[in-house]
């Protein structure tokens, strides 16, 4: 008798199982190209779930670290094909396909905050256009995210875009080594494995780099104790895809979740990043680090010197389109 019990109480718990396995009507892979111990991997493990619960079980998605179904570079096409049901990584990636997506990907000098792409995306028409870029490789726009504009590492106080003049910093080759040159700096061109030791060693005065909790935790800010914040030169964007078949064959009611909590975790990723930055601001104060904040005015000076370089990465007419688009949504501030 005791058997069978047991035997009912296993073959309950293998329906029970069985039943949650199969209850899902959607199941689906989307890759990222961060790594699996990254903030932004553990904050999308949580976007998934919300998917989950808003659907009521029925879309089940398994969000995947960068290389783990193709390479990093290649999710776009792998999007396409259904290879994978989505991707969230950065734009730039795909650059060798059309500029437009370099551009889209870190628009430099364009932002001074992630919540003005996001208004430029829902107003200013960026959405429509990134879409139809993306919509030529069969994939399509859930929305757009973003860690943070990128805070500004410095051995030397600059406060004023006039300050930049013979400055030796750090910066990739492209666009941001291209604006830097405009402001009058000389921009470097290193790794970012190589920031610390040649900023120790004199080789360069400033850097390009990454969010102002990272530069801090690295001990950057140790050694260039005038960092910029909050930054204003570059902020790389993260796109949120899925293949646009299936997208076209979701109910609308399941369309709607999706974007619903693409949105909430644009949201969520910036306030949490905000909030590490934060604190690393407040550690660096009391260790008698000097944060520099630079006034509105500066800002948008260095925007539009930033502006004449645009045109030079504007080379495709989706590129061409969005820059404009952006020249406008500026101007519309004004």
């Amino acid at each position: 008798m005791k058997i069978w019990k047991k035997c009912l109480t296993i073959f309950a718990m293998i329906f029970m199982f069985a039943g949650t396995s199969f209850a899902a009507e959607y199941t689906w892979t989307f890759q990222t190209s961060g790594a699996a111990g990254d903030d932004v991997y553990r904050f999308l493990q949580e976007w998934a779930g919300w998917v989950k619960e808003d659907s009521k079980g029925r879309i089940e998605i398994q969000v995947l670290p960068a290389d783990a179904v193709v390479k990093y570079t290649e999710t776009l096409d792998a999007v396409g094909a259904n290879i994978i049901q989505g991707d969230f990584t950065d734009p730039s990636y795909f650059a060798g396909k059309d500029p437009a997506f370099s551009l889209i990907g870190n628009m430099v000098g364009a932002w001074s905050a992630p919540g003005q792409l996001f208004d430029m995306m829902d107003n200013g028409g960026g959405a429509a256009i990134f879409d139809k870029l993306l919509n030529t490789y069969n994939v399509k726009l859930l929305g757009v995210a973003s860690t943070g504009v990128e805070a500004f590492v410095s051995k030397i106080p600059i406060r004023k875009v006039e300050d930049f003049k013979g400055v030796k910093l750090r910066a990739p080759q492209g666009m941001v080594n291209n604006v830097f040159t405009a402001v009058g700096a000389t921009p470097v061109n290193l790794p970012g494995s190589e920031v610390y030791t040649s900023l120790e060693k004199g080789v360069i005065d400033a850097s390009d780099y990454t969010v102002f909790a990272t530069n801090q935790a690295q001990g950057m800010n140790t050694i260039a104790r005038f960092p910029i914040y909050p930054g204003f030169h570059s902020m790389p964007t993260m796109q949120v895809t899925m293949n646009l078949d299936v997208w076209k064959a979701l109910p609308d009611d399941l369309k709607a979740i999706m974007i619903k909590n693409v949105n909430r975790f644009r949201d969520y990723m910036v306030e949490q990043h905000q909030k590490l930055d934060l604190e690393a601001v407040k550690q660096a104060k009391a260790e008698g680090i000097e944060v520099v904040t630079w006034p509105d005015a500066e800002v948008a000076k260095f925007r539009e010197i930033a502006k004449s370089q645009w045109p030079k990465w504007s080379n495709s007419p989706v590129a061409k389109e969005w820059a404009d688009a952006v020249a406008a949504y500026w101007a519309s501030k004004k």
